[in-house]
C-alpha cells in the first residue's frame, strides 16, 4: 500500500527587502486584502463557494529572516500533508535530508526537508477539525 504523502499547497513564502510595502503592492495592485500585515489566509472553497477546513498562505517574510535556513533561496513552499512523521521517517529513509526537528504547535504539527537544490520546503499536517 503507498502511503499518501502531499495532500495540497498549504502557502507560499517569499523573501522581501520590505514585507509590509510589498503586501501593501500586492493589496494595491492584485487585490489580495492584507489588511496592513505581511500574510494573508486564502481559505479553501469547494466548487459552489462554500467554506470548506483550512487555508494558504501568501507570506513575505524580511530578506534576513532565518526561517528559510539552512537554504538561501528566496521562496519557500508549505505543503499539506496527511502523516507528517511517517514522512519524514520516509523521507529520511530515502535519503533526504531533513532540515531541523518537527514542531507540534495550535495550529499544526511542521517539519522541514531540503530538495537537491537546497530549496527548504515546508510540510505541514493541519491539526484534525472536529
Amino acid at each position: 500500500m503507498s502511503m499518501k504523502k502531499i495532500t495540497g499547497l498549504g502557502g507560499v513564502f517569499i523573501k522581501a527587502r520590505d514585507p509590509q510595502a510589498l503586501a501593501a503592492w500586492y493589496q494595491q495592485h492584485l487585490g489580495i486584502g492584507f489588511n496592513g500585515n505581511s500574510y494573508i489566509d486564502l481559505p479553501f472553497t469547494d466548487e459552489q463557494g462554500k467554506l470548506t477546513p483550512g487555508s494558504n498562505v501568501l507570506s513575505f517574510f524580511a530578506a534576513d529572516s532565518a526561517y528559510f535556513n539552512p537554504s538561501e533561496k528566496q521562496v519557500m513552499i508549505n505543503l499539506r500533508v496527511h502523516n507528517l512523521h511517517e514522512l519524514l521517517d520516509q523521507l529520511r529513509a530515502d535519503g533526504v535530508t531533513v532540515a531541523g526537528d518537527p514542531l507540534n504547535e495550535e495550529y499544526g504539527k511542521f517539519g522541514w526537508i531540503l530538495d537537491p537544490e537546497g530549496n527548504k520546503i515546508e510540510l505541514w499536517e493541519p491539526p484534525a477539525t472536529n
